[in-house]
């Protein structure tokens, strides 16, 4: 492994165990038994390697955010995608648990962040409103946009919610919450199968 990915791999373990606030580029390089100039040299601090930990975490999840226009959607989709979503969310959850601080301090990377969240969401629309012309969803347009907005603050701050909760952050509990905000959203005679799907991810 080349040292620029060591150290990034290095950075989002301790900042995901401990916090970014927490961690300093001297206990990233002390971590990796590498001296604080060769650190250095790689990146001019922790602001560097926090954006190219988010470049990462974007380019992961692009292939999801960027569906092919012709889509056939099922409900089985659509659980995937949440689900593939909160796996990646989950293995940088250091984002997630000081998001507020992390944007004040770094202005750029909430601008960043906000472009991410604004694709995420037109993907999620767009997702919905197949399910919605397939007759999977019966709701309007106005309340499939409020249910956007509900699966996005879900996924942003379920994870760090158990952590305050004194619970190790679990995948399938957020999925399985996630999934159940579409319920109230179904055709009657769908929303066995959707629950059945959702309860799967609460099975030990």
């Amino acid at each position: 492994m080349k040292t620029r990915d060591r150290i990034l791999e290095c950075a989002l373990l301790l900042f995901n165990q401990r916090g970014e606030s927490n961690i300093s580029t001297l206990e990233i390089a002390t971590e990796l038994d590498m001296s604080p100039g060769n650190l250095y040299y790689h990146f001019h601090g922790k602001e560097p390697l926090i954006m190219e930990l988010f470049a990462r975490f974007k380019n992961e999840l692009a292939p999801l955010l960027n569906p092919p226009e012709q889509l056939e959607v099922e409900p089985e989709d659509y659980a995937l995608f949440i689900h593939l979503v909160v796996e990646r969310m989950a293995a940088y959850r250091f984002f997630f648990q000081d998001l507020a601080n992390l944007s004040v301090r770094l202005p750029q990377l909430a601008r960043q962040i906000r472009q991410w969240l604004n694709q995420f969401k037109h993907t999620l629309a767009t997702l919905l409103t197949h399910l919605q012309a397939q007759g999977v969803l019966v709701s309007d347009s106005q309340s499939l946009g409020l249910l956007v907005e509900q699966v996005t603050l879900t996924l942003l701050f379920s994870l760090d919610y158990q952590r305050v909760m004194g619970m190790e952050p679990e995948v399938r509990v957020v999925v399985f919450n996630v999934l159940m905000l579409a319920t109230p959203h179904l055709h009657h005679s769908l929303k066995p199968a959707v629950e059945k799907i959702a309860l799967r991810y609460l099975s030990p």
